[in-house]
């Protein structure tokens, strides 16, 4: 390296230089764009674990310390102080909002909740038990039928009213899905009930009887969609970038955003969670149960432990901790077998040389699963739940990607180690 130039010598002896991009935070990024011109090789990074995909200004993640800044904001005290539509503004916007500005966003919000009435009627297509992200993913993917008025993605009010419009959607769209799986009827969002109450009132809520939403219940809401508003370029935001990239509306891409997020290895992790202690099933299993995660040989590992980024404790998992108790409490839920089971697990694992060798502590999966089971989501709707909250980051990054002048469509390369060329034989000729 010479002056943040790094230089690469092939075998021929031919030099090509790659300058050495800082951002504000962690490690430099090299920019190899020139490296096929040059030297006529791509990079093999499976995963893309040492590759930068995109430069971004929304989120930060340290995971050797265990931080997660949302546009320069510690998480924690985004939690502690503030409210999930106010960090929605300034993931979208970029800084948090004065009095004026949050009142108009959140009034805009409350008022683009209401869906298309043919869209609840898409619904009676699915059958009884179709699983609620497949249904999620096809109703999200459908709204452009409804919406194309405002889809020209490189008209900026299009792209906010989009923004306001999916973020306004999604909770309706997800108590749909879950009514239709109950067989109950579809409850139409309230204007006068926050983001949150105004969810749980479509989910449980029915026409025979009055229902008053838990306000200790929807706060607990508003914490989880806070800390799981965006975390940086994972699975399915670099799908939702990778799908956007080719121009395609807006509402296309974040349902390729779902679908990815249905996978057991991202979104589906706190369904795992709780599904693993259900097997544990009591608290004097639980040394079987390490002495089997220990074990190389048993392909079991421990939902809800470790984590791709982190290599410290995931601080989204310290605010779910600190607020679990009190959460059950109110809710009349304290003696919840599955949170007796949790908490002597992490005491045990957090204490074990094995686990703290390993640096696998409790992520944010771990908590949150618990906390929906006491709110009285179903674990087959957690992702759903998971997909409500992320909708915010998703629409932010591809806000940002599309108004990069420098944006280019998503191709990434491959090495290629299948057949070498051959020649087409008749059917006849082939042994």
């Amino acid at each position: 390296m010479q002056n943040n130039i790094y230089k690469l010598t092939d075998p021929q002896g031919k030099i090509s230089e790659f300058p050495l991009r800082e951002g504000t935070f962690g490690p430099g990024t090299l920019d190899i764009g020139s490296l096929y011109r040059d030297l006529d090789v791509f990079t093999f990074d499976p995963g893309f674990v040492s590759t930068a995909s995109c430069e971004s200004k929304v989120t930060y993640i340290d995971g050797d310390k265990g931080v997660l800044l949302y546009r320069g904001y510690p998480v924690e005290q985004l939690a502690e102080r503030s409210s999930f539509l106010e960090v929605a503004y300034l993931i979208l916007y970029g800084e948090l909002p004065i009095r004026s500005q949050l009142d108009s966003f959140v009034n805009t919000i409350r008022h683009h909740s209401l869906v298309n009435e043919a869209i609840l009627r898409f619904f009676t297509g699915f059958h009884y038990d179709a699983h609620p992200m497949a249904m999620m993913a096809a109703v999200v993917g459908s709204l452009s039928a409804f919406y194309h008025d405002s889809t020209d993605i490189h008209n900026p009010r299009h792209r906010e009213v989009f923004a306001h419009r999916i973020i306004s959607k999604m909770p309706t769209l997800a108590a749909a899905v879950y009514k239709h799986g109950i067989g109950q009827p579809f409850v139409y969002p309230k204007n006068d009930l926050d983001y949150c109450a105004n969810f749980l009132n479509m989910l449980f809520s029915v026409p025979a009887e009055p229902y008053q939403v838990d306000s200790v219940a929807a706060k607990a809401l508003d914490l989880l969609f806070i800390l799981h508003a965006d975390h940086e370029q994972n699975a399915s935001t670099s799908t939702v970038r990778l799908a956007g990239s080719s121009g395609t509306n807006p509402y296309a891409a974040i349902a390729a955003g779902i679908a990815t997020l249905w996978g057991p290895a991202h979104g589906g992790a706190n369904e795992a969670v709780l599904n693993m202690l259900r097997e544990i099933g009591d608290v004097k299993n639980i040394d079987k149960v390490i002495a089997k995660a220990k074990d190389k040989n048993s392909g079991f590992r421990l939902m809800g432990f470790g984590h791709r980024v982190y290599k410290n404790y995931d601080p989204r998992a310290k605010i779910i901790r600190a607020t679990c108790h009190k959460v059950l409490q109110k809710l009349g839920r304290d003696d919840d077998p599955q949170l007796e089971l949790a908490l002597r697990l992490e005491e045990i694992a957090l204490k074990d040389d094995y686990f703290i060798e390993k640096k696998l502590y409790p992520n944010v999966d771990f908590y949150s699963g618990i906390i929906y089971r006491a709110l009285g989501i179903p674990a087959h709707m957690m992702t759903v739940m998971f997909a409500v909250a992320r909708t915010v980051g998703w629409v932010a990054h591809w806000q940002e990607m599309i108004a990069d002048p420098h944006m280019k469509i998503g191709r990434p390369r491959q090495l290629y180690t299948g057949s070498p060329k051959r020649e087409y034989l008749d059917i006849g000729k082939r042994k």
